[in-house]
């Protein structure tokens, strides 16, 4: 006797929604050192110590780097977290944080900044 598959329906007008996904972006400036990075990366986003250098030495070099993609709820708080950790006790002229920025994941080239 021949197997019949039960008959399913697809509804039509139900799509998923996927939610959007945003860049937290580290910017690079002259006030900060590597170990300020590093020790910040570790503490606020769980990195290993050879995370948070890769992530020190690409924000040197390239002025940036994307430490975090997530929900903007989520970005938005490691955001607040870099901006309220502080200036680098080992640089005299440090007067604060380092920046960042957010960014949707889908723009490949930028985007809007939060």
């Amino acid at each position: 006797m021949p197997t019949t598959l039960p008959d399913t329906h697809i509804d039509q007008g139900t799509q998923d929604v996927l939610t959007p996904l945003y860049h937290l972006v580290l910017l690079d400036d002259d006030e900060h050192s590597y170990e300020y990075v590093i020790e910040m990366l570790v503490k606020l986003f769980c990195l290993s110590a050879d995370q948070a250098y890769r992530h020190a030495i690409e924000v040197d070099s390239s002025g940036r780097t994307i430490v975090l993609t997530a929900e903007l709820p989520l970005v938005t708080f490691g955001r607040d977290q870099i901006h309220s950790y502080g200036a680098d006790y080992r640089i005299p002229k440090c007067k604060g944080s380092m920046s960042a920025i957010i960014e949707p994941a889908s723009a490949p080239g930028g985007g809007r900044n939060c």
